[in-house]
């Protein structure tokens, strides 16, 4: 009980550490506010979880700390935008696409209001905090929304290029994070766009289509396969709504198989927006939809539940390779 957990297992002593990519937030809305856009930020009592702390001392007089009040947090949020300001707010994924769902759907999406909702610390991140702070029923509730564009960035980088593309997109915004410690991916210098999938590959045998969290895995698998032989590609959808449809169309008229992979229960996310688009469109490949199982998922270390439900390198290798 008591027995040390290693550093990657992410302990209580290494959530005080500068998550990478959430000081990415600050940062970028603090750029944001220098080149002249009415940005205005808040946080139901995360600043220091979610690096808002930084931009609230450099721009005090555009944040507000909202306290353990996420549904009044968006609610003011949709207030805010109503003014002339572009609010980006944020608290965990399972606070914000869940139990604030009402308040996004009423106020900001039925409103058309541009405020961009930060979920962060999103799917199993969590870890031993417990099922209630999981959000693996975010990307279902906030796809199902009119109007509310849903964004799974996977690393730093592409967050902070989806950030800077938000400043000028006309809807709401749901935006889906980790917890910082993500993998590096991309290099600062690529471009990204909402709506815009980045596509690593169409392989014959097998294309991934994985999002947030689950690219990183997905990239090491696709890459573990063609070295054995096979063709595999992979398909980073950034973007759940709107989706890609053509990179999704393409993939399937290419490919044997579509696999998708998210940190999410596979009911209603990423892989339900492929099956969907898959349905309607003439398409030779089969689909294999990879997530939770349809399950409240298990209390443990981030390190230990990703191994668990196959979602790290080597267990999307796994279901892969039983796909080739």
């Amino acid at each position: 009980m008591n027995a040390p957990l290693s550093p990657d297992s992410w302990q209580y002593r290494e959530l005080n550490k500068r998550a990478p990519s959430l000081s990415v937030l600050s940062d970028t809305l603090i750029e944001l506010v220098q080149a002249g856009h009415p940005i205005a930020a808040g946080t139901a009592d995360l600043q220091h979880s979610n690096g808002l702390v930084r931009f609230a001392r450099v721009y005090p007089d555009r944040f507000v700390q909202f306290g353990i009040s996420e549904q009044n947090m968006v609610s003011a949020a949709a207030g805010m935008a109503t003014v002339g300001l572009i609010p980006y707010v944020a608290t965990f994924a399972s606070y914000m696409g869940l139990l604030a769902c009402e308040q996004i759907r009423m106020d900001v999406a039925y409103c058309g209001q541009p405020v961009r909702l930060i979920g962060h610390h999103t799917g199993i991140s969590l870890g031993f905090y417990g099922t209630s702070h999981h959000a693996t029923e975010d990307i279902s509730t906030m796809r199902a929304i009119a109007g509310l564009a849903v964004v799974s960035p996977c690393d730093g980088a592409q967050f902070a290029q989806l950030l800077r593309h938000s400043a000028t997109y006309r809807d709401p915004i749901y935006f889906r994070i980790g917890r910082g410690h993500d993998p590096v991916i991309y290099d600062k210098s690529e471009t990204f766009e909402i709506g815009k999938a980045q596509v690593h590959g169409i392989g014959r045998d097998l294309t991934i289509i994985a999002c947030g969290y689950a690219v990183h895995g997905a990239k090491a698998a696709m890459e573990a396969l063609n070295a054995k032989g096979h063709s595999v590609g992979l398909i980073d959808m950034h973007t759940i709504k709107p989706l890609d449809e053509d990179a999704v169309l393409e993939a399937a008229r290419t490919s044997s198989t579509i696999l998708t992979v998210e940190e999410h229960n596979i009911l209603g996310g990423l892989g339900s927006a492929v099956a969907e688009i898959m349905a309607e469109n003439p398409a030779k490949a089969r689909l294999k939809r990879h997530g939770i199982y349809d399950e409240f998922s298990l209390i443990a270390p981030p390190i230990h539940l990703y191994g668990h439900y196959k979602l790290d390198a080597a267990g999307i290798e796994e279901i892969a390779g039983a796909l080739v």
